[in-house]
C-alpha cells in the first residue's frame, strides 16, 4: 500500500486539531497506520522555527521573510516526517500545510503568492491527496482561539478582519482545487467528525 496524504485546513480556532486527533483515532479503530503531525513544527527543528513564527509581536518579521521560514519549517518537515511515512504506507494527517502559506501570508500580500507558489514548486513538489477545509463562522472562530490564552497567538492577535479574509481566501480555494472540500464547521464536534469521516472514507476506499 502506498501512503495517503490528508491536510487539514481552517482559520485559527476552526477545530481543526480536534478533528484531526478524531480522524486519526477513526482511522486507527479500522487498522490504518496513521502518522498525526502539525505545520510549522512536526519534528525537532521545524518546531523550533514554530517558536518563531507563532510568538511575539505581529510586525516581528518583514512578509518575506516570514514566508522563507515557513518553507524552512515545511521542507525539513517533509523531509524528516511526511516523506518517510508516506513511503512506508502510512496515512499523513497533517494539520496545515502549505495552502495556509497561500492564503495567510499571500492573502495579506497578494504581491508575494508568486513567490510563494515558486517555493512551493522548488521546495515542496509535494501536494496532499486530499484537503479538508472547515468552513466556519470567523468571528466565533477567533473569540475561540483567542479564550485559549496561548502563548501561540501571533496570528489571532491581527484580528478580525485578517480572520475574515483567510476564510474567504479558503472558502476561494476549496473551488479552484479538485482535491480541496469544504466542510461545514458550524455544527457540533460530532457532526463535523461524520462530515469528514463520510469524505475521507469514500477517498481512501478508491485507493
Amino acid at each position: 500500500m502506498s501512503g495517503y496524504f490528508i491536510s487539514i485546513e481552517g482559520i485559527d480556532g476552526s477545530g481543526k486539531t480536534t478533528q484531526a486527533n478524531l480522524l486519526k483515532r477513526k482511522l486507527n479503530d479500522l487498522g490504518y497506520k496513521v502518522t498525526l503531525t502539525r505545520e510549522p513544527g512536526g519534528v525537532t527543528g521545524a518546531e523550533e522555527i514554530r517558536n518563531l513564527l507563532v510568538k511575539g509581536d505581529q510586525d516581528r518579521w518583514s512578509s518575506v521573510t516570514e514566508i522563507l521560514l515557513f518553507f524552512a519549517a515545511r521542507r525539513h518537515h517533509l523531509e524528516r516526517c511526511i516523506l518517510p511515512a508516506l513511503d512506508s504506507g502510512s496515512i499523513v494527517i497533517c494539520d496545515r500545510f502549505t495552502d495556509s502559506t497561500l492564503v495567510y501570508q499571500g492573502g495579506n500580500n497578494p504581491n508575494l503568492i508568486k513567490l510563494i507558489n515558486n517555493l512551493r514548486e522548488l521546495v515542496v513538489k509535494r501536494e496532499p491527496d486530499l484537503t479538508i477545509v472547515i468552513d466556519v463562522d470567523p468571528s466565533k472562530s477567533l473569540s475561540r482561539g483567542l479564550k485559549r490564552k496561548s502563548k501561540e497567538n501571533r496570528f489571532e492577535l491581527f484580528g478580525l478582519e485578517f480572520q475574515e479574509k483567510a476564510n474567504l481566501s479558503y472558502r476561494s480555494l476549496s473551488k479552484e482545487l479538485e482535491r480541496c472540500h469544504l466542510i461545514n464547521g458550524k455544527k457540533n464536534i460530532k457532526d463535523t467528525h461524520e462530515s469528514i469521516w463520510k469524505l475521507v472514507s469514500n477517498h481512501i476506499n478508491s485507493i
